[in-house]
């Protein structure tokens, strides 16, 4: 297995993984703050709650299985070589297990807090049924084969898919609302912030080793980071260009 080359770029590396651990995780406390104070999710969309948890989980799935299990780190190493560092990193996995944890906790305060008429769509539903359905079917099939690489990379996969799809009905509904009441900034420049610095980890990784077989060795990540940027700068503009916050019987309407 590979080693670290630069002990600098290796503190790096270590540094801007936790900063993105940080602020990823810290992301998901703004809108939990701001459901608390109004006691209400009204402007919070569900699906995009149900598939950000399918999201997550996915991803735990993959990143636990990548960095804790040896069966499935000997396959990654004969696909891509015995000298290339898994791409995995704890930061990772303690992003991902505290993502689970946040996520659910919203989901709880959607079932507490006044709601507006708000639901789950029927399309969000199908889509959550569909693929957890593919999943365990991936599953049964790699029990016999034994491709655990390929199982987890089929979770990956989810994870790359509902991060393409979760943001979307959120950034419909503050387009036919013209409004982001209810869906806290805060969650979206810390969101930003940590696909930059996750980014800026996996570079640093490739600049020690001379490659670039941990961006696409895990392309999940990359394209996690990715998506997260284009979706967020989106937010931003919806926030602060097209539908600013506004004035209400004399009292500013603001977003945690």
């Amino acid at each position: 297995m590979s080693s670290w080359h630069s002990l600098g770029l290796e503190v790096t590396y270590q540094v801007l993984g936790w900063v993105a651990f940080c602020s990823w995780s810290l992301s998901f406390y703004p809108q939990a703050i701001l459901n608390y104070h109004r006691k209400s999710v009204v402007g919070l969309n569900f699906d995009f709650l149900v598939l950000n948890l399918t999201k997550h989980m996915a991803y735990l799935i993959y990143n636990a299985s990548l960095y804790f299990s040896p069966a499935v780190q000997r396959q990654y190493h004969q696909k891509y070589g015995d000298n290339e560092m898994i791409p995995v990193a704890l930061n990772d996995v303690a992003f991902s297990t505290h993502a689970v944890l946040l996520t659910g906790f919203t989901v709880l305060q959607v079932l507490i807090y006044e709601r507006g008429g708000q639901r789950v769509s029927k399309v969000c539903v199908a889509i959550t049924i569909v693929v957890w359905a593919s999943a365990a079917g991936c599953f049964f099939s790699a029990l016999r084969s034994h491709s655990w690489l390929w199982l987890i990379s089929v979770f990956n996969s989810i994870q790359v898919a509902m991060t393409a799809i979760k943001y979307i009905p959120q950034a419909f509904m503050n387009f036919m609302r013209k409004s982001t009441v209810g869906w806290s900034i805060g969650n979206i420049l810390l969101d930003l912030f940590g696909a930059v610095t996750n980014f800026a980890q996996m570079g640093i990784q490739s600049l020690d080793q001379h490659s670039l077989v941990n961006f696409y060795g895990n392309i999940g990540k990359t394209l996690l980071s990715l998506e997260v940027v284009f979706f967020d700068l989106l937010f931003i503009v919806q926030h602060y260009l097209l539908y600013p916050i506004r004035k209400v019987n004399n009292s500013t309407v603001e977003d945690v």
